[in-house]
């Protein structure tokens, strides 16, 4: 700086000739004329950027790091275990490098958390229609005398403020699918866009920039609602603020005081109708004489109209087991004995598990979700072994698909066994079903104990009567096909007829 200062007085002050300067310091005339022409008197060097291997990698591991602050400390994976991850991932470079940028990035989110009160950000402003945003939370709630961890889905209209919540017990593809349907049913329309964070169930992997690449099941689920998916850069939660924020207000203000529910179906029933309460009570942030209703109203005639449900299902092979089971989540449950040792295809919704072989349901069942994976539920339907104890009828006494019969059947149950043959005779009259409605075949088997003679034929004789259909009721005849002279039944007429025959 010194020299800089010394050249420019020199030739622009005192008139020293470039040649002379040059000759006095030792630079080269075009140096000095550099100088000169300069008008930037700090003289500024280009940023040196040595290229790294971790380059390529950085926007992942930044996601990582992000991902791992957000968990309890316990469960953090530390910088070695996300080193061998990168190398996994085809990584070549060295520990130091990677533990540097997290020391960096680290210190970055410690300033922005010191500095959080001071940022600054761009207003965003909606049109009606054009967009909403979604996220997951977690909340603990009492449900049937037990304290549950419940993943809650957030959805809030960017342009109504209008916010929506549907609890689920997993983050999986088909709670998202399900609450997308109920969200948008209750909204009354489907925007143009929706913007989510990176999750797994939408994201398979995380590019350069804006690049995602979503999983299949996602982007079907978006090609049959018609709208368009934004995501948001990692660790850049702000740019969902307005359903990060509905997150933060029902965890102080709608879970506070929730009371107890009997099961998670009275609690999505609850929860639909507060929220929609809460649009009629809330005004809006940025039209404070309208409520978040009114300014719903205004926004449904721009949005497009809610279609059919997304058939949100997640199919999976399994085998069927020798007897008649298959496992799913560490339960097991029971198909029809005709595909033991097949493979078949298992449907899996939020609430229910569909068997699909042949491409037919073969079997339905309630969904059961199990607080310890460590102790698995059988789920049976005894429909589905009849086959079997047609064959074998002695499997009917200990048989445990067969504890969850009726009660009628029960008892009848426990009197034919009492006799030789009963169990045959049982099997044939639980075979019933199969040909007749079952409803029927319960009454009739109701009806036969109550006359006290249990047994195959009586039963039947029962279920035939049920089964006859009813005699028609006479007809009325109208007022204007009645005969004025209607015949009489009088068969003394016809002894006239015999004595006018006898007299001629």
């Amino acid at each position: 700086m010194a020299l800089v200062s010394v050249i420019r007085r020199w030739h622009l002050r005192e008139g020293m000739p470039i040649r002379e300067i040059a000759r006095r310091t030792g630079l080269s005339r075009n140096t000095v004329r550099k100088y000169l022409s300069n008008n930037e008197l700090e003289p500024s060097y280009p940023a040196r950027r040595s290229p790294s291997k971790l380059d390529d990698y950085g926007e992942t591991l930044t996601s990582w790091l992000f991902r791992e602050s957000r968990r309890h400390r316990k469960q953090r994976r530390t910088v070695k275990r996300l080193y061998r991850d990168l190398v996994e991932l085809g990584y070549t470079g060295s520990y130091d490098r990677v533990a540097a940028f997290a020391r960096q990035w680290r210190q970055g989110q410690q300033e922005a958390r010191h500095f959080a009160g001071k940022q600054a950000y761009v207003p965003l402003q909606f049109a009606p229609g054009e967009a909403f945003q979604f996220d997951w939370s977690e909340d603990w709630i009492r449900i049937n005398g037990v304290s549950t961890k419940l993943q809650i889905a957030h959805f809030k209209l960017s342009f109504s403020r209008a916010f929506f919540m549907r609890a689920y017990l997993t983050q999986t593809h088909e709670m998202l699918f399900d609450a997308h349907h109920h969200a948008f049913s209750t909204f009354g329309g489907v925007p143009e866009r929706g913007n989510y964070d990176n999750m797994k169930t939408a994201v398979d992997k995380i590019g350069r920039g804006k690049e995602r690449q979503a999983n299949k099941r996602f982007y079907a689920m978006v090609g049959h609602y018609l709208f368009e998916p934004e995501f948001c850069n990692p660790a850049a939660g702000w740019e969902k603020g307005q359903v990060e924020k509905a997150v933060l207000d029902a965890r102080h203000g709608l879970w506070y005081d929730t009371p107890p529910f009997q099961s998670l179906q009275e609690l999505n029933r609850w929860l639909t109708e507060r929220c929609q309460a809460l649009w009629q009570e809330i005004a809006h942030p940025k039209f404070k004489a309208r409520s978040l209703a009114e300014c719903l109203a205004e926004e449904r005639p721009n949005m497009m109209a809610v279609p059919v449900g997304f058939d949100g299902f997640i199919e999976h092979s399994k085998r069927v087991s020798s007897t008649c089971l298959i496992t799913f989540e560490h339960n097991r449950y029971s198909v029809p004995v005709s595909f033991a040792n097949r493979i078949i295809s298992l449907r899996v919704y939020p609430e229910r598990l569909v068997v699909v072989a042949e491409a037919q349901v073969v079997a339905e069942h309630v969904r059961v979700f199990n607080r310890h994976k460590t102790s698995g539920r059988t789920l049976y339907d005894w429909r589905h072994y009849l086959s079997v104890v047609q064959r074998k009828p002695g499997a009917l006494r200990n048989g445990a698909p067969f504890t969850q019969l009726p009660e009628s059947f029960r008892r009848l149950q426990s009197r034919l066994l009492k006799r030789p043959g009963g169990d045959r005779e049982m099997v044939d009259i639980l075979a019933l079903v199969l040909l007749h409605d079952e409803q029927l075949v319960e009454q009739a088997i109701v009806q036969a104990l109550e006359i006290g003679e249990a047994s195959k034929d009586h039963v039947l004789n029962c279920l035939s009567r049920l089964e006859q259909p009813r005699r028609p009721q006479p007809l009325h005849t109208p007022p204007v096909l009645r005969l004025v002279n209607e015949p009489q039944a009088n068969t003394a007429r016809y002894d006239t007829l015999r004595g006018a025959h006898h007299e001629s």
